[in-house]
């Protein structure tokens, strides 16, 4: 009686191959009723916290594009998740503001494999480099703002309003606040 060992190799042919995933296409989240276009919102988070500005159009991603005005309050043309904003009740007309051209797409960094860094370049800098804004954003930014500060000069003290902080102090209770 000879005994004979079990090959090591297994032909990939006994291998059942691998199913195909089905893929659901994720649609853009929904939009809160208080948001509409024009309505005033409170950024909740990041850089401009606090800040007061209008809300121009959802972008396809489901993200919120807003400006401040940027010569009122210095936010420019950005894109805000929903979740972190409040609504207000105060709208500003932006009827007449063309946003058609500005998407997801406009705000992403553009690869440039020229400025690559290696790990010695990296060790090297002690200074942040400045964030550098392309003459189209600019161009887009002034449009914007000409238009959105006819608006605001319409109606009255909404400059103001736009231009102050949102806070909060121990006394104040946002749950019962109107906002």
């Amino acid at each position: 009686m000879t005994v004979s060992k079990t090959p090591r190799y297994y032909p990939a042919e006994d291998i059942k191959p691998a199913k195909k995933t089905h893929l659901v296409k994720q649609n853009p989240p929904r939009l809160r009723k208080s948001i509409t276009p024009g309505t005033v919102l409170i950024i909740l988070a990041g850089r401009f916290r606090g800040k007061r500005v209008v809300f121009l159009k959802a972008l396809e991603s489901g993200l919120l594009l807003v400006s401040g005005p940027f010569k009122i309050n210095g936010v420019p043309l950005r894109r805000v998740n929903q979740a972190y904003v409040i609504a207000t009740s105060t709208t500003v007309d932006v009827s007449g503001v063309n946003v058609k051209h500005i998407d997801d797409v406009y705000f992403g960094r553009s690869k440039d494999p020229s400025k690559a860094e290696g790990e010695d370049v990296f060790f090297e800098g002690d200074a942040p480099k400045a964030a550098i804004v392309s003459d189209e954003r600019k161009e887009d930014q002034k449009k914007v703002d000409e238009v959105l500060l006819k608006a605001v000069a319409a109606v009255p003290m909404l400059e103001g309003y736009l231009a102050a902080h949102f806070t909060l102090t121990s006394n104040d209770k946002p749950h019962l606040m109107k906002f």
